[in-house]
């Protein structure tokens, strides 16, 4: 997607705005190659005003539990990830979309956020001589355990939640195909 200045982003929701021109209309006058970009800058400029339409140059840090959340949500409920950026406050919702893939493939873990910087090695000349010295005891991983399993834990509840979801809209699309029958054969029925 191509980058596009705030005053031509404000320029073109304004005249969307007075009522004189559609979203398709305007996308092809103005050279925009989707005019779904014309309708998000518009839901953006409604949500948030001028801020809606203005590219973020911070890199925003959200917190582990939070990007959970917003997973979560998207994966429990029917809404796009337009809607559901909107709804929770980021102004990038292809982040939701990487987040949720993140979440699908690795788990709640791939949410956490990385250690940044080189990673240290694992011996040095200094540490294997005063290791010889002391007595190595084994360590205690009860919290790695611990973290382990509500990791786990929290993986089954969104996924549990999907599944209920899913066995609805199945049990919904049965209900309209019975009453589809139902119908076809009621009027056969009078037909005959």
């Amino acid at each position: 997607m191509a980058k596009y200045s705030f005053e031509f982003k404000k320029k073109i929701v304004q005249e969307y705005l007075s009522g004189e021109e559609g979203a398709h209309y305007l996308s092809t006058k103005y050279g925009v190659p989707a005019h779904r970009n014309i309708q998000q800058w518009i839901k953006a400029y409604k949500k948030y005003g001028d801020k809606g339409l203005m590219r973020s140059r911070k890199n925003e840090k959200y917190t582990f539990e939070f990007k959970t959340h917003v997973v979560e949500l998207y994966l429990s409920k029917e809404v796009s990830y337009q809607e559901l950026a909107l709804s929770v406050g980021i102004g990038n919702p292809p982040l939701i979309a990487k987040w949720v893939n993140d979440f699908r493939i690795s788990g709640p873990d791939a949410l956490r956020p990385k250690r940044k910087g080189r990673k240290k090695s694992l011996e040095s000349p200094k540490t294997s001589q005063s290791k010889e010295q002391f007595d190595t005891k084994p360590v205690d991983t009860s919290v790695e355990h611990v973290k382990q399993l509500e990791d786990e834990l929290l993986k089954l509840k969104i996924e549990n939640a999907y599944l209920k979801e899913l066995r609805r809209l199945r049990l919904e699309e049965e209900t309209l195909l019975k009453k589809q029958r139902e119908s076809f054969t009621a009027s056969e029925d009078t037909s005959n």
